[in-house]
């Protein structure tokens, strides 16, 4: 099998390096931006393995395009830009990169939540903007986070690591929704199943880190951000689209909640005159979960190392659940 890939971003140059020692032919894209069209189209003729981001759908128009390909390593853990049946129609395999990235977006949650909850965007733009001229009022007061009640919508890898920050830093009472209960784990740190509803009614905290599907998608809605109390904070880490944006901005227009910390959106990037942007108790940042210099560089690797091993047919790939019975047919 020739071995010709295409990246569609800019990668380390060892890992480059990697591909280029273990494939007949390499094509980067050495743009932040996405590749036009019709360039796309011409690479995608005679490729084998493609390494990508979720910025690109790997769906019926891409695999019509891409006959000859038979492995796609996403530079990601989440994969909501794979068309699933059409790849399994074509025995293309589908790869991620999970666990690298966990103790990093783990970080970046608990960031949101400490930040939000101390108001720290605002505070910062209040001094720049020379606003300190005395001490500041109440109206400028932030919340407690140490002995809080935070609750984790989705106790997977990362929303477990937060929940081990919250409970062993943080001395707070941890509950989590999940598709299937985590009896050791409850066991282990001391955290609590509960309902959705539940959560979203005692929590001070409510963190929403659910993989993005068709149950998930805008599950966080006007409903259940008014059982929230009116202390209590929202952050979103994972999908934007789980997060009904258009509910939220009601809420905050309401004043039910006392605020959200938001690094994921349903458009991204997120346009300059969204009204979730108006909002002083609203933090927002641009989706960076996993941008931190070793940990996107270690995502590469990984990427590259799917691809690899998937095409000589050894060593330790990651492959997505739902594709896994496709690579003995690859």
């Amino acid at each position: 099998m020739k071995k010709k890939i295409l990246v569609t971003k800019p990668i380390p140059k060892n890992v480059e390096e990697y591909l280029h020692e273990n494939c007949d032919e390499v094509t980067v894209w050495n743009s932040n931006s996405m590749m036009p069209e019709d360039k796309l189209a011409e690479q995608l003729k005679d490729i084998t393995g493609l390494i990508t981001t979720n910025k690109y759908k790997i769906d019926c128009e891409l695999l019509s395009n891409a006959p000859k390909l038979k492995f796609v390593s996403n530079i990601a853990v989440g994969y909501n830009g794979f068309d699933i049946e059409e790849m399994k129609k074509r025995n293309v395999v589908g790869m991620h990169t999970p666990s690298v990235l966990d103790e990093t977006v783990a970080d970046l949650a608990f960031t949101l939540m400490l930040s939000a909850a101390r108001r720290i965007g605002l505070l910062d733009r209040y001094i720049k903007d020379g606003k300190w001229t005395e001490s500041i009022g109440k109206d400028l007061f932030g919340l407690n986070v140490y002995g809080k009640k935070l609750g984790i919508l989705g106790l997977g890898r990362i929303g477990s690591k937060v929940a081990k920050r919250a409970k062993m830093g943080f001395d707070m009472d941890v509950s989590y929704f999940d598709a299937f209960r985590k009896a050791a784990f409850e066991q282990e740190l001391g955290v609590h199943y509960a309902a959705i509803e539940t959560i979203m009614a005692e929590s001070d905290f409510v963190l929403v880190m659910l993989p993005l599907m068709k149950e998930t998608e805008n599950l966080i809605d006007y409903e259940k951000l008014s059982l929230m109390k009116p202390n209590a904070i929202l952050i979103n880490s994972s999908r934007g689209e789980i997060v009904n944006e258009g509910d939220l901005v009601r809420i905050l227009e309401e004043g039910k909640i006392f605020g959200a910390a938001l690094d994921v959106f349903h458009e991204e990037p997120i346009p300059y005159n969204h009204p979730l942007l108006q909002f002083d108790n609203v933090l927002t940042t641009p989706h960076i979960g996993s941008a931190v210099e070793e940990t996107r560089n270690e995502m590469a690797w990984t990427a590259a190392r799917n691809i690899v091993n998937s095409i000589n047919g050894a060593g330790k790939t990651f492959i997505v659940p739902e594709l896994q019975e496709s690579i003995q047919r690859a």
